[in-house]
């Protein structure tokens, strides 16, 4: 079971990885040992996630999101499939966790009365003195 926040947890056979060849440093090594890991993760039918919760993800994520509703992640940072599985899991519950993070509400300020008349009142000043400056009619 993976824990992706206090009340969610995936179980490990909602996962799918898929291994394949990793560009990037390795030597004679990254021609012959499947070292990327690419996750699946089916979010539109996944019983551990509720409606709300599947809308949020699908919408912060829908880069990431095939048109099915599956979330794919993959890793080759490390020279090791072990490694790289361990880390594309991480990124998975760490996509996921931003994506369910509620922004809060904005709640509308208005301006107090005594700023706006001390705005007013040095906007006036101002305009007096470019008056001053004009040369006598």
């Amino acid at each position: 079971m993976i824990e992706v926040t206090n009340n969610i947890v995936i179980g490990e056979d909602e996962l799918r990885f898929v291994f394949s060849r990793s560009s990037g440093p390795g030597g004679q090594n990254v021609n012959k040992v499947n070292s990327r890991v690419t996750v699946f993760f089916d979010v539109a039918n996944s019983p551990n996630l509720s409606e709300g919760q599947k809308k949020r993800i699908a919408a912060k994520l829908k880069s990431r999101i095939s048109k099915d509703g599956v979330l794919h992640v993959h890793c080759q940072k490390y020279r090791t499939q072990g490694e790289n599985r361990r880390l594309v899991v991480e990124r998975l519950c760490e996509l996921m966790r931003g994506a369910l993070v509620r922004k809060p509400v904005r709640k509308k300020t208005r301006m107090p009365r005594a700023a706006k008349m001390k705005r007013l009142d040095e906007k006036k000043q101002r305009g007096e003195i470019k008056k001053l400056r004009k040369p006598p009619v």
